[in-house]
């Protein structure tokens, strides 16, 4: 922050999880680095070098205790970090909702966007009416028995239709034959407990892009996921446990980073694309579209997330360094945003 002249002093409370609030005091990077709590732990390190008082508060089940804390806190600002809400993500929107009715300012998306984005074939839904190209998808509530359209051609992919985080996705997730597909299903029925998506395996690139603002909005450059040891024939996708486990990552020799050889014209593309998605969805604060590139360059957007990773060395913050926002200004702009879409009249 040096030359910088510091942003005046806020107090933020801060909503999480209860299995990710962190400790107090300072604790060892490789520690932190392997932390649930490590996206917590770093923001509040970031907000506290920018002077700010920030409370954590770890009310993810009882309104009750959410009103609670703002009464006695009186932030000026609140610092989301929840991906749900009493173990829900479909009820993360409605959490939202009664911070808006409150009057209370927030930091990341709207509850209409975050509505919008917690379902994943409402998303599908928005995309393709506004002709944004999507693979094609089915879904198969609890419950129901599948029988595979013709349009839906192998290989498949089966996915929680409402929960993130790569969560109940595995190698075994990319499927190759109707026999497979039952069994993925039945999994994603039985053991994460929600309705699955099937959807077309796009076989390419895995890249992400970071989209911040309400109305006038920035891109980031154009992130990639890529592995150096990945086994003959795996499918390189982000799975749950390539997500939390770093020894797993440092196998498959992951690497994250800019994009190589798009090209200007692709990458104003993918740029474009990425923003009209953005506001398609009707998302404000900040996202991370990951999309996924077919060798002949055409383009699949798969998802955008309202509440990415913000992990300091993560790819929203670390592609947003590269467009030269360094972690403390991309976490301050975050919560201006916050503040500027609460004082936005609605309608």
């Amino acid at each position: 922050m040096a030359g910088r002249v510091k942003p005046k002093p806020m107090r933020v409370l801060a909503l999480t999880q209860e299995d990710t609030l962190p400790p107090e005091g300072v604790v060892p990077d490789d520690e932190v680095a392997r932390a649930p709590y490590r996206t917590d732990y770093d923001v509040r390190a970031a907000l506290c070098e920018l002077g700010h008082e920030v409370v954590f508060a770890a009310h993810d089940t009882h309104l009750e205790d959410v009103r609670d804390a703002l009464d006695e806190h009186r932030p000026h600002v609140v610092f989301n970090l929840l991906e749900m809400f009493d173990r829900q993500p479909r009820l993360l929107p409605h959490l939202l909702g009664y911070l808006e009715l409150a009057g209370q300012a927030y930091t990341g998306c709207n509850p209409v966007g975050m509505l919008f984005a917690s379902d994943k074939a409402l998303q599908r839904k928005i995309l393709r009416h506004h002709r944004i190209a999507t693979p094609e998808y089915a879904t198969v509530p609890i419950g129901r028995t599948f029988r595979r359209p013709k349009r839906l051609e192998f290989p498949l992919i089966v996915k929680s239709a409402t929960e993130h985080g790569s969560q109940g996705i595995a190698r075994a997730s990319v499927v190759t034959s109707d026999e497979k597909l039952t069994d993925r299903i039945q999994y994603m029925h039985d053991s994460i407990g929600t309705a699955a998506l099937v959807e077309e395996f796009i076989e390419g690139r895995e890249l992400y892009v970071g989209v911040l603002g309400n109305k006038r909005l920035e891109t980031f450059p154009v992130w990639e996921m890529r592995f150096t040891s990945l086994p003959e024939g795996a499918p390189n996708i982000a799975t749950g446990k390539l997500k939390w486990d770093i020894a797993h990552q440092e196998a498959l020799g992951l690497e994250t980073g800019p994009a190589r050889g798009l090209g200007e014209e692709m990458t104003t593309r993918i740029h474009r694309r990425c923003k009209r998605a953005y506001r398609a969805l009707e998302q404000s604060g900040y996202a991370r579209f990951d999309l996924r590139v077919r060798p002949d360059g055409r383009v699949y957007v798969i998802e955008s997330n309202p509440n990415p990773e913000l992990a300091w060395n993560s790819e929203f913050p670390a592609s947003a360094k590269a467009a030269g926002y360094d972690y403390p200004r991309l976490l301050q702009r975050i919560m201006t945003l916050g503040q500027t879409w609460h004082r936005t009249p609605k309608g």
